[in-house]
């Protein structure tokens, strides 16, 4: 064996301990680093990759790998011993991990691997639409028509893309695989890839006399109308999905979802979180003070309620049940009410004289926050 040869181990990037696991894994990451396809024209890329095959096959081989730890290259030289199998006919390895590397790289295989079948059934694409609701048409659900563009099976061939009448043929080159097989010698052994077929594009088929309507597709895009029924209690920012409302499936294969954006507008009076709606609702001084029945506006039509005596700015109160309703459940949220206390501006002469003397009349104790303020302030600079 050559004395410049580097240690197999080093090689792979691993120590003497490592398990035929992550030896493996070490050996296809390496080996995907350097192969020369990745690195065309790099010469040095090529010897690390041949370096690499070499280490992975003595250090895979439990006899072998025993011999090198004994006796380093020599123990796996072709002339060491009687048993002394080593690696002068070229490199012998782990074809199936060389075929996986091959097959993440091009989509190929290495040494016959797997191929997808060009006529087995696959599943449409997704489609994507909007909508916009007003506020109450989410709160209570509607019904609503939405414009679709989507891939549909051609009607006038039947998906087939050939005139009526006639059908697609095999394809001559591929046999119906959509891919062609080549196979090619290199350093380091005999190299087979799979390529998409040129004549026939992958699809297995040739169609000599294609569809008038689809030019020989066997599938449009058009846009269509779709009837959506918007469940109470949608929310913006929600999506809908349509099971099979999007693009027809290819070789019988099912169709894709219809995903429904939802956007709600705002409301004038309400603000929603969650199924819980809020307002507020503005009130005169002396209803504030007196107390009186007011009216509330909900979702439902006006209620009629009485707010307290002394009723405070910022005071909320609450109407169980006139919220929105729970989406694909049972029940309602609840409604909340902040009440404003509006100041008069503009007033005449007359009123404000009414207001000095209604202030004169008022004890500091009718004025809690006032007084408990007040005393505050005192005790602070009293400190």
């Amino acid at each position: 064996m050559a004395d410049d040869k580097r240690d197999y181990y080093e090689v792979l990037g691993v120590d003497k301990s490592v398990s035929d696991d992550e030896l493996k894994k070490a050996y296809r990451k390496a080996a995907k680093k350097y192969h020369p396809d990745l690195n065309p024209g790099d010469k040095q890329a090529e010897k690390n990759f041949k370096e690499v095959n070499e280490a992975y096959e003595v250090l895979s081989d439990k006899e072998k790998r025993a011999r090198y730890d004994q006796f380093g290259h020599a123990g796996v030289d072709p002339n060491f011993g009687a048993g002394g199998g080593g690696y002068g006919g070229g490199f012998t390895g782990d074809f199936g991990d060389l075929g996986d590397i091959f097959s993440s790289f091009f989509g190929g295989g290495f040494g016959g691997g797997r191929r997808s079948n060009p006529n087995a059934p696959r599943r449409g694409n997704d489609t994507a639409a909007n909508v916009n609701l007003s506020f109450e048409e989410a709160a209570k659900g509607c019904k609503k028509t939405v414009k679709v563009t989507k891939i549909e099976n051609c009607k006038e061939c039947g998906g087939s893309g050939a005139k009526k009448g006639t059908s697609p043929k095999t394809c001559p080159v591929c046999h119906g695989s959509g891919q062609v097989a080549s196979t090619q010698r290199t350093p380091f052994g005999v190299m087979q890839t799979q390529t998409v077929c040129n004549n026939c594009h992958g699809s297995g088929k040739i169609v000599d006399n294609p569809c008038n309507v689809c030019a020989g597709k066997g599938r449009i895009r058009h846009t269509v109308e779709q009837n959506v029924d918007i469940p109470a209690g949608i929310d913006d920012g929600q999506v809908i999905n349509l099971r099979g409302g999007g693009d027809a499936g290819v070789n019988g294969g099912p169709s894709g979802d219809l995903r429904i954006n939802v956007n709600v507008r705002p409301h004038p009076i309400f603000e929603r979180e969650g199924y819980d709606v809020f307002c507020e609702i503005p009130i005169t001084f002396a209803q504030a003070a007196l107390g009186a029945e007011i009216t509330v506006p909900t979702l439902d039509g006006k209620v009629k309620f009485t707010i307290h005596e002394g009723t405070q700015p910022g005071d909320e109160f609450k109407l169980k049940g006139k919220g929105i309703q729970r989406l694909n459940y049972s029940g309602k949220g609840d409604q909340y009410v902040k009440i404003v206390v509006e100041v008069p501006k503009n007033l005449t002469k007359a009123q404000k004289e009414k207001l000095k003397e209604l202030d004169s009349m008022t004890e500091d104790s009718n004025y809690n926050k006032r007084k408990s303020f007040m005393d505050k302030v005192k005790d602070f600079f009293n400190d």
